[in-house]
């Protein structure tokens, strides 16, 4: 089951939450979903170069978008005006207000989207794909990442016949649903064909309801 089920979706509500928040009903639940859709592809195809690792949806008065990202100043710009440029594009496409907020990456070593992209933006300059990929989880590691997995998938190196190649370091307990696991997925276009690129990023085990039981406990035990 660990190897066929998404580990984000697996974990929602335990490690992981939701990356859109908002309820709706009927056909009006299909227009969000599908615009968040849109939104996201939108501002992932303005700032392909940004090391954008997520981005959450939040809906309100205003549609407000948190992007993590590990190099803010690209999507900021010059006194904000990027963000400014953003936020106006995304009304005059969508409608209704918009409110953007950057989250700088404190690890972007150990995220899994940002290892991705790395590893996509080596593959489409030509780099040898053993060679990006074992840079990557051996930065990954030494950026406090207990466990890596990297499957990379094409034509690799421009060979004629398609092919899978697997890379791992450390654990990664798939079927472990406190396990901190987070997956990310991209595809690198280059000109012998597009090639897909899966990371997994095992972080720790995650107690929190254990810790919150515990701190819950302790006003009781202490009278």
């Amino acid at each position: 089951m660990g190897q066929k089920v998404n580990p984000n979706g697996f974990r929602i509500n335990i490690t992981h939450t939701w990356p859109s928040t908002w309820f709706a009903r009927g056909r009006k639940y299909r227009d969000y979903l599908l615009q968040d859709r849109a939104i996201i592809r939108a501002v992932h195809a303005r700032f392909k170069d940004a090391g954008i690792s997520g981005i959450t949806i939040e809906r309100g008065k205003k549609i407000s978008l948190a992007i993590q990202t590990s190099k803010p100043g690209v999507i900021i710009g010059k006194q904000g005006a990027a963000i400014e440029d953003l936020r106006k594009e995304l009304e005059r496409k969508f409608g209704g207000a918009f409110e953007v907020n950057i989250q700088e990456l404190r690890n972007p070593d150990a995220d899994a989207a940002v290892i991705a992209e790395t590893i996509k933006g080596q593959v489409e300059r030509r780099m040898p794909y053993r060679r990006a990929v074992k840079m990557a989880i051996e930065k990954a590691m030494q950026a406090g990442a207990i466990g890596v997995k990297v499957r990379i998938s094409g034509r690799l190196n421009g060979a004629e016949i398609a092919r899978s190649d697997l890379f791992k370091e450390g654990n990664i307990p798939l079927q472990t649903l406190r396990a901190n696991v987070v997956m990310a997925i991209t595809h690198a276009v280059t000109t012998y064909g597009t090639i897909g690129v899966k990371v997994y990023v095992y972080k720790g085990l995650v107690f929190r309801k254990m810790e919150q039981m515990q701190s819950a406990a302790l006003p009781s035990s202490a009278s």
